[in-house]
C-alpha cells in the first residue's frame, strides 16, 4: 500500500472534491462502436470507456495487458512477465476462466477461439492501435457467447484522414530486450493505407523463457458516395520458450522461490504460433439507414513441446475461422430512437495431432478434429425517451452446434498405452437480453442502471479430456450461464471524468477445470456469486498536470455446493473463488515538467489472493504486491527520446500459482521480473 495510498488520494479523491470548479479545457469527441456502429461517447445507456491513443502513447505500459490492468474492472495475471505472453486479462472475477469470460475483439471480431490458447497480446502492437473500447458487463447481446465479465474491443489505426508519415520506434533494454516498431501512412482524397510491422525479442527474466514475435498488418480503406470498402490484414509468428514453475513445499524443505527463483523446470518446454487474418468490410447509408456487411478468416498453428518429466507431449494444433457480421441500423421515431439488427455467423475448423516428439509428429498418435459452428441473430434498440433519458433493449438469440472425432493409431512411436475418444457432437441455444437506463441528472451528472443475462459455451479443449479411467473421451458440458446488474453514476467535464459502478454477477453452470474428482477434465461448478464496486477518475488538473486511478473491489464466492473429492466431497458454500484478489488499486500521475520534459508515473497494489485448485479455501494465499513504474520523455521536433523503469523497487512477487490437491503445503508458482529497464527512440517522417 505504501507505493499508492498517496497518490491514490491525489488522483480520485480530490477530484471529485473539486468536481464545482471546472476547468475549461476541451478535449475531442471521442467516437465508440458501444452499439457495433460509430457514435459519440457518453450518449448512450451502455456507454463504453475508452483508453485512446493519447493515453497509450503516454503510459509506462509497454504490453495490452499492463495497459488494461489500469482500469476498473479489469485484472491482468501473468506467467512470465515477457512481452505480454501467457497473459490472461479477467474482467471481473473469475480467476482462472477470467480468458474465456472477457470477450476480446480486434475490430470489432472476436479473437478468443474455441481452443485454450488464449489471446497473444503480444502480437497486437501498441502503435499500431487508435483507442481501446472496454464495455464493464455488457456485450452478451451485441457479440455473442463469452462476453459474461464484458468486452474490450481493439480499434486499429485508421488511414482515413491521417496524414502522409512513416513513424519508426527503436527499444533496448534489460533481459536482451530490443523491439522495432515502423509504421506508413499513406492518404488521399478517396482512399488511405497503413502498412506495418514489429519485431521484439527478450530472454525474459528466467531461464528458457525467451520470446521472439513477429508482427505485420495493413489497412487499406476507399471512400464512396455515402459509404466506405476496407481491406484488413496481419500476420505474425512467435517462438517462446516455456520456463515452467517454481516448487514450494514447506513441508519438505523445498522453496525454490527463494533458492532458484529465476530458474527452469522445464528447460525443455516451448511454444510456437504462425497465424494470419484478413477481413473485408463494406459500409454504406441507404436512405436513412446505415448497413455494414463484414467477412473475415483467421488461420493460426501452435505448436508445443512439453516434457512432463520424460513423458513428452507435442503437439500441432491448426484452427481455421470464417466469419460472417452483416448488420443494419435503423432510425425510428423521428430520430428520437435506433434499431440495431444483425447476425452473427462463426465457423471454426480445428485439428490437433498429438505425438511424443517434434520428428514423429508425421504418424501422430491421436489425431482430434472438431468442427463449431455458431449461428446468431440480434436486436438492440437505444431510445432517447426525453433529453436527459436514454433507454436500451437487447436481445439475442445463438446457436451452437460441435462434432468432433478422435482417431488413436497404437503402432505410432510412443504410444504404449493409449485411447481414442469416441466421436460425439452437441447442439445448445441460448439466449442474452439486456434492459439499461441512463438518466442525466445534469450537465456533468448521469446515472445508469442495468441488467442482463450473458452465456458462454465450452471450448474444445474444455471438452476433450480424459475419463476417470483415464481413457479418452469428449466431456460436453452445459453452457454457463449468468445475470447481472449494475447502477453507476458518471461525472463528465472538459476536465474531469469521473465513474463509480456497483454490480452483482450471479453465474450458474460455471465450466472449470475439476481438479478434485478422478481423471481429469472439467465441469459444471456450484453457482456462484461476484459483487463489486468500480471508482475511476480522470482528471487534468493542469495543462501540465494529468491524474488518474481506479480502485476495484471484488467479492466472488461460491452461492452453494460441493465439489467430489476421492470418494469425499469439499463443502465450498460461501468460499472465495481462487485467483481473484478483492482490492485493485491504480494511480498514474503525468506531468510535464519543462517545455521539451516529461514524466509519467504509474503505481499498482493487487492484494492477497487464493491460489487454483484451492476452492477449499484452505492453503496459502498468494501475497499481495505493490509495484511502480517510471517514464521519462525527451521531444524535439519530430523525434522522441523515452525512457522506462519497471518494479522500480524490486519487489518480488508472482500473480500466478497453482496448488496441489494432494498435498495442502505444496504448490507451483510464476516469478514475475524484478526491476528492469529500456530506452527507446522515436521519429515521426511526414
Amino acid at each position: 500500500m505504501k507505493y499508492c495510498l498517496v497518490p491514490a488520494a491525489c488522483a480520485v479523491c480530490l477530484p471529485l472534491l473539486a468536481g464545482a470548479d471546472e476547468i475549461p479545457i476541451v478535449t475531442p469527441q471521442t467516437v465508440v462502436t458501444a452499439t457495433r456502429f460509430p457514435e459519440p461517447a457518453g450518449d448512450g445507456a451502455l456507454d463504453a470507456s475508452v483508453i485512446t491513443a493519447e493515453q497509450i502513447a503516454a503510459s509506462p505500459a509497454t504490453t495490452l495487458p499492463d495497459l488494461l490492468a489500469r482500469e476498473a474492472g479489469l485484472y491482468a495475471r501473468d506467467l512470465y512477465g515477457n512481452g505480454g505472453a501467457n497473459a490472461t486479462v479477467d474482467m471481473r472475477g473469475f480467476g482462472a476462466t477470467g480468458g474465456q469470460n472477457t470477450l476480446v475483439l480486434l475490430d470489432g471480431r472476436r479473437i478468443n477461439d474455441i481452443d485454450l490458447s488464449g489471446v497473444e497480446w503480444g502480437v497486437i502492437p501498441l502503435a499500431a492501435i487508435e483507442r481501446i473500447e472496454i464495455i464493464r458487463g455488457s456485450g452478451a447481446v451485441l457479440y455473442g457467447g463469452g462476453a459474461v465479465g464484458g468486452v474490450v474491443n481493439i480499434i486499429t489505426r485508421s488511414p482515413a484522414g491521417a496524414q502522409r508519415a512513416l513513424d519508426a520506434r527503436l527499444r533496448t533494454g534489460s533481459l536482451d530486450t530490443r523491439q522495432t516498431q515502423v509504421t506508413g501512412t499513406l492518404s488521399g482524397e478517396r482512399a488511405g493505407l497503413i502498412l506495418g510491422g514489429s519485431y521484439f525479442h527478450s530472454d525474459g527474466y528466467r531461464e528458457n523463457n525467451r520470446n521472439g514475435t513477429y508482427a505485420a498488418y495493413l489497412d487499406a480503406r476507399w471512400l464512396a458516395e455515402g459509404g466506405s470498402f476496407s481491406f484488413k490484414a496481419g500476420l505474425d509468428d512467435q517462438d517462446l520458450q516455456l520456463p515452467g514453475a517454481r516448487l514450494v513445499d514447506s513441508a519438505a524443505g523445498i522453496d525454490e522461490l527463494d533458492s532458484d527463483r529465476r530458474g527452469t523446470s522445464t528447460p525443455l518446454d516451448y511454444a510456437a504460433r504462425d497465424a494470419w487474418r484478413a477481413a473485408i468490410e463494406w459500409e454504406q447509408r441507404a436512405g436513412r439507414a446505415d448497413v455494414n456487411v463484414g467477412l473475415g478468416y483467421r488461420r493460426k498453428q501452435q505448436d508445443s513441446y512439453f516434457d512432463f518429466g520424460g513423458f513428452p507431449d507435442y503437439r500441432e494444433v491448426k484452427l481455421g475461422v470464417w466469419s460472417f457480421t452483416p448488420r443494419l441500423r435503423v432510425p425510428l421515431l423521428a430520430e428520437r430512437a435506433t434499431l440495431v439488427a444483425g447476425a452473427d455467423w462463426y465457423r471454426w475448423d480445428y485439428a490437433a495431432d498429438i505425438s511424443n516428439s517434434e520428428a514423429n509428429i508425421a504418424q501422430p498418435i491421436n489425431r482430434v478434429e472438431a468442427a463449431q459452428d455458431n449461428r446468431a441473430v440480434y436486436l438492440q434498440l437505444s431510445v432517447r425517451a426525453t433529453d436527459s433519458t436514454s433507454i436500451t433493449a437487447g436481445w439475442r438469440y445463438e446457436r451452437q452446434k460441435i462434432e468432433a472425432q478422435d482417431r488413436y493409431d497404437p503402432a505410432a512411436p510412443g504410444a504404449l498405452f493409449g485411447s481414442a475418444a469416441p466421436a460425439g457432437e452437441q447442439t445448445e441455444r441460448e439466449q442474452a437480453w439486456e434492459l439499461a437506463l441512463r438518466q442525466a441528472l445534469t450537465g456533468s451528472l448521469a446515472a445508469v442502471v442495468r441488467a442482463g443475462r450473458a452465456f458462454r459455451f465450452a471450448t474444445v479443449d474444455e471438452t476433450y479430456e480424459f475419463s476417470q479411467s483415464f481413457t479418452r473421451q469428449f466431456q460436453f458440458l452445459e453452457p454457463q450461464t449468468s445475470i447481472g446488474y449494475d447502477v453507476g453514476m458518471e461525472y463528465r467535464t472538459g476536465a474531469l471524468l469521473a465513474r463509480a459502478a456497483l454490480f452483482q454477477l450471479d453465474v450458474d453452470d460455471e465450466i472449470h477445470l475439476d481438479a478434485y474428482s478422478a481423471g481429469i477434465g472439467n465441469t459444471n461448478l456450484p453457482p456462484s456469486r461476484r459483487r463489486g464496486l468500480e471508482l475511476q477518475a480522470r482528471w487534468q488538473a493542469a495543462p501540465n498536470l494529468a491524474l488518474s486511478g481506479a480502485y476495484t473491489h471484488t467479492d466472488a464466492r461460491f452461492r452453494e455446493g460441493e465439489l467430489p473429492a476421492y470418494g469425499a466431497s469439499v463443502d465450498i458454500a460461501g468460499n472465495h473463488v481462487p485467483l481473484v484478489p478483492r482490492h485493485l488499486l491504480n494511480v498514474q500521475v503525468a506531468w510535464q515538467f519543462a517545455r521539451a520534459w516529461s514524466a509519467t508515473a504509474a503505481a499498482q497494489y493487487v492484494s492477497s489472493q487464493y491460489m487454483e485448485n484451492d476452492e477449499p479455501n484452505s492453503g496459502r494465499k498468494i501475497p499481495g504486491y505493490g509495484s511502480a513504474n517510471l517514464r521519462v520523455d525527451y521531444r524535439a521536433g519530430p523525434w522522441r527520446i523515452i525512457g522506462v523503469v519497471d518494479n522500480l523497487f524490486d519487489e518480488e512477487y508472482f500473480n500466478y500459482a497453482v496448488r496441489s490437491q494432494f498435498t495442502p503445503t505444496r504448490y507451483n508458482a510464476y516469478p514475475l521480473p524484478g526491476r528492469t529497464w529500456w530506452v527507446g527512440v522515436e521519429h515521426r517522417f511526414r
